[in-house]
């Protein structure tokens, strides 16, 4: 099975009688309960990288759309000397650290599973805790997975640190966000700006009293080119018939 945003649980599990192999088109995987497929004897697999570009392309446009102040004809400002602190250096952050390199941004990056050589050879500084992150950052890039550990992590004591005008952007899940810290940044931070790839629980709150200081998408967008999607469709394929010919699991998550 080939999925994207499907939902595999324990009775879609339970109904796949002759089920093998689930490969999620994407680097997600927080739609499939890994367990439940796991007693059921089923591997998933998901496609790293396959949509690193799109994602850290449109995370690029939300930051100079709010940069511009959403086009609405007053002057803005460039993102060209700002800082921009990617959080987790994976294949979306590397792709989007080298466009950023490429428009006069200096990156710094936090990841305590990469070695601080692979930063600095891809020309970032690397950090060495998630609290210089939100200090250092006139731009914070949200780049960690939506776990146990990660839920809600970004709060109010790692807010409060980031500049006055500082924009916090999320291309990864919503849930990683203390949606009450982020309000109250909003509300203590006259400047402070929030985009995500994923609209929040609260959005109708943020966009009642900070329209001009939040953006979100209306769905999960960062995947959705045609480039992306094809990737992600010949990459599940291809891992498929090499599960099915050669047993290869390389991309095995569960």
């Amino acid at each position: 099975m080939i999925i994207r945003s499907d939902i595999i649980d324990e009775a879609a599990l339970a109904a796949g009688k002759k089920l093998k192999l689930v490969v999620r088109a994407g680097a997600g995987y927080d739609n499939v309960d890994l367990a439940a497929a796991t007693a059921h004897n089923v591997i998933v697999m998901n496609t790293p990288g396959q949509n690193s570009n799109a994602v850290a392309e449109l995370a690029i446009g939300m930051m100079i759309y709010m940069a511009r102040g959403k086009f609405n004809g007053k002057s803005g400002f460039e993102l060209a000397g700002k800082s921009l602190v990617l959080y987790g250096f994976g294949y979306v952050a590397r792709y989007l650290a080298k466009i950023a390199q490429g428009i006069g941004m200096e990156c710094y990056a936090y990841d305590p599973y990469i070695p601080c050589e692979i930063m600095t050879k891809e020309g970032v500084t690397p950090l060495k805790t998630v609290e210089d992150i939100f200090k250092t950052g006139d731009y914070v890039s949200l780049h960690i997975p939506a776990t146990a550990e990660t839920k809600k992590s970004i709060n109010w004591d790692l807010l409060s640190l980031m500049k006055n005008n500082a924009t916090l952007v999320n291309t990864a899940r919503k849930e990683v966000i203390d949606e009450a810290a982020l309000l109250k940044a909003l509300e203590e931070k006259k400047k402070f700006r929030y985009v995500s790839d994923v609209a929040p629980d609260n959005a109708e709150t943020l966009m009642a009293s900070y329209a001009d200081r939040v953006y979100y998408t209306p769905k999960k967008m960062g995947a959705q080119t045609e480039e992306a999607n094809t990737n992600s469709g010949v990459a599940a394929a291809k891992q498929i018939i090499g599960f099915l010919e050669k047993g290869d699991k390389t991309f095995k998550v569960n």
